[in-house]
């Protein structure tokens, strides 16, 4: 017995646990998907007929399971009665086109509201030694090989823009440095990461950092803890991207598509927390 959207989807707290999302949100995501799947795939082949082992619901289906438990894709592969070159080929089909139906809205399409206020974070994810270039993947925070992302939201969580991945040994403030910059009116509220954005960019909210001559007063302390009440926006959404184990476990797939992978993830989470993807 494999598993089919058909009968998984009468079982709707186990559908949620297993892949991630629930039912409503998984035909959100499928309504998207569809046609991008049968223009961009199925319109390349000259003949009518099921030209993939699944159907398109199954195998978005399977791609979520991939991502939410990063089992490996034999035994995905098992739990839908496919080979694992089949399950490699359908996500390689299918993750550009998912990219898109889960897209993160551009800047320029941000409402005034989105980008008032943005908080600002890098996440970093253990990934398998690398063969060669190994001290730019090497994290001294985490002591081990990682890639680093960085995602701003708004107030009310909604993720707006997603950066390219880094190799582990870039600064957070480094790594900011080399993606857009934001918007020139933005409030930015950062962790002490960010040391130096203030220098750049004119509204930054900063968290004060003691020294040994000069402990916190305070007032900088409640500041301090005001800032935190903020920033756990972020913390949670970060919490939430990584409930999907791809982005959580230590990384073992090509890293050339771990952005795609991150993107999608983004976009996923954005639904679940009710945005509507652009």
């Amino acid at each position: 017995m494999s598993i089919r959207y058909i009968k998984i989807k009468k079982k709707p707290t186990t559908f949620n646990r297993l892949f991630g999302v629930s039912v409503s949100q998984f035909e959100q995501i499928l309504a998207k998907v569809d046609p991008e799947w049968n223009s961009r795939v199925l319109g390349q082949y000259k003949r009518p007929g099921r030209h993939y082992a699944l159907d398109l619901e199954d195998m978005v289906l399977m791609l979520l399971l991939y991502y939410r438990s990063y089992i490996s894709q034999e035994f995905v592969g098992y739990l839908f009665n496919l080979d694992k070159s089949r399950v490699c080929r359908i996500i390689q089909k299918l993750e550009p086109i998912l990219a898109k139906a889960t897209a993160i809205s551009k800047r320029k399409h941000l409402s005034k509201k989105d980008v008032e206020d943005l908080i600002v974070d890098a996440t970093e994810q253990p990934i398998e030694r690398p063969k060669k270039g190994q001290k730019p993947y090497y994290s001294g925070k985490k002591k081990r090989h990682t890639i680093k992302t960085e995602i701003r939201t708004n107030l009310k969580g909604r993720i707006v823009y997603v950066s390219k991945s880094h190799p582990g040994a870039t600064h957070d403030f480094n790594l900011h440095k080399q993606e857009p910059p934001l918007p020139s009116k933005s409030r930015a509220f950062v962790d002490s990461g960010y040391q130096g954005l203030d220098k750049i960019h004119r509204a930054v909210e900063l968290p004060y950092k003691a020294t040994k001559t000069k402990p916190l007063d305070a007032e900088e302390k409640e500041y301090n803890h005001a800032l935190s009440r903020i920033r756990v926006k972020v913390e949670n959404i970060l919490g939430d991207i990584k409930t999907f184990k791809i982005l959580a476990d230590r990384y073992r797939n090509k890293r050339k598509r771990y952005n795609v992978k991150f993107q999608i993830i983004a976009g996923i989470v954005n639904i679940k927390n009710g945005f509507t993807p652009a």
